[in-house]
């Protein structure tokens, strides 16, 4: 059994070209079925998750190839799924954000 913090410790490469996509930075998990989805590099020119255009790797579960001591080696034959990060942004008017529950 794997902890998160020891997948974020690995670098990912690419079989198919040899490209190292970076380290893995987050996982899709499906809690329905309580099982890891994806794994998640940090996109193109990202330092430490910042400093870039804002898109991430997702690589699919059934594409990694294996899970070695220090990198996981996976196989991504097309261009791999970016994701695009939602940025934050503050409402005009919380009033049209946030409506009070009361009870009756």
């Amino acid at each position: 059994m794997l902890k998160i913090s020891e997948f974020q410790t690995k670098d990912v490469v690419n079989i198919a070209d040899g490209k190292k996509l970076g380290t893995v930075c987050d996982l899709e998990i499906d809690l329905k079925h309580g099982r890891v989805d994806a794994i998640v590099c940090p996109g193109p020119g990202k330092f430490f998750g910042l400093l870039a255009s804002g898109q991430d790797i997702v690589i699919p579960w059934r594409n990694i190839v294996k899970i070695g001591s220090d990198v996981i080696l996976v196989r991504l034959d097309e261009k791999p799924y970016l994701i695009e990060e939602k940025s934050y942004k503050e409402p005009e008017s919380q009033s049209q954000t946030y409506k009070p529950y009361v009870h009756t």
